[in-house]
């Protein structure tokens, strides 16, 4: 799936972030929970360095609550980062989240001086939303679009931190093409870019897989279907998607199956695990090699 989405304003934050880094303390990126790993940006731990990360898996109520503890276990095994499942929206867990930056900003708050804290992340996984949680009020603008956030703020929270937002940073290219089908069934990418019968599709294969009782409940699905396209087309049958004739409305049914998934009507999903994510990196990485070893066996000829 070629989805390139890196707008202008994206290569000016990129500059504008790696200059204001070596005034930052600490980074918190803002991960969407049911897709842990393809909502992360490689920029992130490019541009911030050895500085400590805490990666907030938010939206938590929406992923599948077992597969959110191992993506903590295994983000934390990473050098100087520590991470968490949040749900913006509930003022006890953004409490957590502030008692652990203080606890990790300890040494700066001892000499009076507040954390400086560097909120980053993709478009869409609710890292506006969390900002104003942790303001207390409405600062930062929401919305279900991406990139809603332009511009940098710096947010002094009267609390020993001063936050500075940064506008969301979208992959320049997903290597992984899996990890692109997944950002655009979690609304990441803006539904122009992308192709909703390929993206359904490609949910669906995984869903069928992973959580088949969940989607044979919500679409009351009396078999579990063979293959993504028969699930599609029962939906469309379901729920009646249909063109003239009764046709089945492969598009819309496509739709109306992301709109649900998006909304978490079909259940706590996450859409990958580590060992899915494992398993595709080291694939994309013998592919990677066979491609360099056949391009050097071109050049001794």
């Amino acid at each position: 799936m070629a989805i390139q989405w890196f707008p202008g304003h994206m290569n000016k934050a990129r500059k504008k972030i790696s200059e204001a880094m070596p005034g930052i303390d600490l980074v918190v990126e803002v991960l969407d929970a049911r897709l842990p790993w393809s909502s992360t940006n490689p920029l992130v731990d490019e541009l911030r360095g050895d500085k400590t990360c805490i990666k907030v898996l938010n939206k938590a109520d929406l992923a599948d609550p077992a597969v959110t503890r191992q993506w903590v276990t295994y983000f934390e095994q990473q050098l100087n980062t520590k991470a968490m499942p949040l749900v913006a929206e509930e003022r006890q867990q953004v409490k957590k989240l502030i008692a652990l930056c203080k606890q990790l900003g300890a040494a700066r708050l001892e000499k009076k001086q507040p954390v400086r804290i560097m909120i980053m992340g993709i478009p869409n996984v609710g890292k506006s939303t969390l900002i104003n949680a942790l303001a207390g009020r409405y600062i930062a603008k929401t919305g279900n679009e991406p990139a809603v956030t332009k511009a940098n703020q710096m947010i002094d929270l009267k609390n020993g931190l001063v936050l500075s937002d940064t506008p969301g940073i979208l992959w320049p290219k997903f290597e992984n093409e899996h990890s692109g089908y997944r950002l655009a069934a979690s609304g990441a990418v803006k539904d122009t870019a992308m192709e909703y019968t390929e993206v359904a599709t490609h949910a669906l294969d995984y869903l069928l897989t992973h959580y088949p009782d969940q989607l044979s409940t919500r679409f009351k699905l009396k078999a579990l279907p063979a293959s993504a396209n028969e699930a599609l087309a029962t939906i469309a049958a379901k729920r009646g998607c249909l063109k003239p004739g009764g046709v089945a409305d492969l598009h819309k049914a496509s739709e109306l199956t992301l709109h649900e998934l998006r909304a978490g009507k079909i259940g706590q999903i996450t859409l990958e695990d580590p060992q899915t994510v494992e398993t595709e990196l080291a694939a994309l990485q013998a592919a990677r090699s066979a491609e360099e070893e056949a391009h050097q066996q071109d050049e001794r000829k």
